[in-house]
């Protein structure tokens, strides 16, 4: 069973509307730190023990320097935002030593290939994913009202962080969404959606 005090931490960023993965990320490195401190509440501690930790968390236990960055967010965090004792901007400790990976991007002919095999009962959503830069739920969870062929944008609502916002729409995909919204199956989909209150 967790503390009081991390239920406590869970229940203000629950509020402030941080997302499910944040809050379960940050109390996995605050109750890590706490344990790591011999228990000692983290109002009685500061620069000090955290320069300490994180040095702890690169050299002993060798982690990678996303790994020691998560940990040193959530602490800038519990200092910061919920305990009101924010942390010196000049914190001193030894930084991993793992490179950071580059992010492979995909040229225009790869992804034009790897559309074309994709099934054709997935292509769509896979085009909307790579085309408009969906996340996986945001292309689930899409509407027919959030489609705005005049504009060529999509309306994402409560994304990532309970956040709006607008992406737009390639003009290959205007077509295959018209003629799949003309379908018989889709068409009853709708209706049921209607019906439904929830909707």
């Amino acid at each position: 069973m967790q503390s009081p005090f991390l239920l406590a931490i869970q229940e203000f960023m629950l509020v402030k509307r941080y997302a499910k993965r944040t809050i379960q990320t940050y109390l996995y490195w605050i109750a890590d730190y706490i344990r790591h401190q011999n228990y000692q509440h983290p109002k009685k501690m500061g620069d000090h023990e955290v320069q300490q930790y994180l040095t702890y968390l690169s050299i002993k236990r060798k982690l990678s320097a996303s790994s020691q960055t998560s940990a040193l967010n959530a602490l800038a965090f519990l200092y910061n935002k919920y305990l009101g004792q924010p942390l010196s901007d000049e914190l001193e400790f030894v930084n991993s030593g793992k490179a950071r990976k580059l992010p492979v991007v995909l040229t225009i002919a790869e992804v034009q290939k790897l559309l074309s095999h994709i099934p054709e009962p997935q292509w769509l959503p896979v085009s909307l994913l790579y085309g408009s830069g969906l996340r996986l739920m945001e292309c689930v969870r899409l509407r027919v009202k959030d489609i705005d062929f005049d504009y060529k944008c999509i309306r994402i609502w409560f994304g990532k962080g309970a956040k709006h916002r607008v992406v737009t729409l390639s003009d290959t995909l205007v077509n295959p969404l018209k003629l799949q919204l003309q379908c018989e199956k889709v068409a009853l989909q709708l209706k049921r959606d209607l019906q439904n209150p929830e909707f």
